[in-house]
């Protein structure tokens, strides 16, 4: 067969969604939910960089990681329970306090 055209491709996916009932969607807008997806899940940033074709994996944080809050929080709470040597003690969303 020949190439598509990528407004070809675009066209018919928007064409789908809408006859699916789903709110109009760029295709391209899939790839940034799946990698903000992958990471809120704990994929390691490597993964998610290789996934997505990037040259660097500091390409992939600097786009992904201010996306969803529970990537910041847990990363807080991973740095908290190290410093505090709670890492077992603490549930996921559970404040730690940083008082004695």
């Amino acid at each position: 067969g020949n190439r598509l055209h990528p407004q070809h491709v675009s066209d018919q996916f928007l064409w789908l969604a809408y006859l699916a009932g789903l709110p109009p969607i760029r295709l391209h807008d899939l790839r940034h939910g799946a990698a903000s997806l992958m990471l809120a899940a704990g994929v390691e940033m490597k993964v998610v960089q290789e996934t997505l074709g990037h040259t660097s994996s500091a390409f992939t944080a600097d786009t992904y990681t201010s996306v969803y809050p529970q990537v910041a929080t847990a990363a807080a709470e991973k740095t908290a329970a190290l410093l505090f040597g709670t890492q077992d003690q603490a549930e996921p969303g559970t404040l730690i306090s940083l008082r004695s």
